[in-house]
């Protein structure tokens, strides 16, 4: 049995990690701490496990194997550093942290202990990811040309979304570095990493992060990349697009299916794809990369050109230009 502490209820997906370690036959949720004593002090109540205010303790505890980071992004590194070095197994939301000196410092705690980490990036493992790239691996849209995948809620005009997730210094931005990582590396997945970023943000709520924002990759080929989100928008359904020279594959629009026409197989009108089976939530592949003592290769090295395409588009809002990744 993996014994595992959950690292701050901050997070609005940290009840739901807590219940994947509950459900997982191999995982026990054995203490909690928290940043804020009371708000830990409840969840590990509700939970029936011990909470330790301490970290350094925390960590210290032999009967501890493993922890779920879902803190304030600001404290990532630190955590996950502590983490690290003390033998745990880390399981984090996104990003791994809000820059990529922070990141490469993480992985290298990492990697100098062994431990095993796996970064909470969701729509890799959902079916129509891998109808996206099972249709680009075999060609029927030619070359890419330009992706565009949109995510987006009503999280700021509805009053769902907690306070502190428009707190700058906590989460280091706003829609994008939340939500809008699900389209950013969705795109990053489908056309690579760009050679430049350029950002734009909006502020319909007038809080001091952006909750309106695109993000646009510039390819050495000519080809584009979007990735759009918002926390105000009602009724924006998750989309992808993906088009090439022979063809263009649309999903969620507005309805969960994804169509195909293609000029490789002559299509003269729109066809359905079939969507193939999800693969295991990134939890339980945290849980067999610790098993197996495997590595989560593909998963990691999203997360930080993740890291790389956030950080790169803060500055390029920042500083009013295109940002070149080569910059970083």
């Amino acid at each position: 049995m993996i014994r595992v502490a959950i690292l701050s209820f901050w997070h609005v997906h940290a009840k739901d990690y807590a219940n994947d370690a509950i459900n997982h036959p191999d995982t026990e949720i054995t203490a909690v701490w928290d940043e804020l004593p009371s708000r830990g002090r409840e969840a590990a109540n509700q939970l029936g496990v011990p909470f330790i205010k301490d970290l350094d303790e925390l960590m210290q505890n032999p009967d501890i194997d493993a922890v779920i980071v879902t803190t304030p992004t600001n404290m990532h590194h630190d955590v996950m550093v502590k983490a690290a070095k003390a033998g745990k197994h880390i399981f984090t939301e996104k990003v791994i942290a809000p820059t990529i000196k922070e990141a490469n410092e993480i992985i290298a705690a990492v990697q100098e202990t062994g431990i095993k980490l796996t970064v909470s990036l969701p729509r890799l493992n959902d079916s129509y990811t891998f109808a996206v790239q099972n249709v680009i691996r075999e060609g029927l849209l030619g070359e890419l040309t330009f992706v565009r995948v949109r995510v987006a809620h009503n999280g700021a005009i509805a009053g769902w979304l907690p306070e502190h997730f428009y707190n700058l210094e906590q989460c280091g931005g706003g829609a994008l570095i939340d939500l809008g990582c699900h389209p950013v590396y969705l795109t990053r997945l489908f056309l690579g990493m760009p050679e430049s970023v350029s950002a734009s943000y909006g502020y319909i709520t007038g809080k001091e992060v952006e909750d309106n924002a695109i993000a646009v990759f510039r390819y050495a080929n000519g080809s584009i990349g979007i990735a759009e989100t918002s926390f105000v928008n009602s009724h924006s359904p998750f989309t992808i697009e993906v088009h090439g020279t022979e063809g263009t594959l649309m999903y969620g629009t507005p309805e969960p299916k994804m169509l195909i026409r293609s000029t490789k197989n002559n299509a003269s009108t729109w066809e359905e794809i079939t969507l193939p089976p999800s693969r295991e939530s990134a939890f339980c592949q945290w849980i067999d990369h610790i098993q197996n003592g495997t590595v989560a290769e593909e998963n990691i090295t999203l997360a930080l050109d993740l890291t790389k395409l956030m950080e790169a588009s803060n500055l390029s809002v920042k500083e009013q230009r295109s940002i070149l990744i080569r910059e970083q």
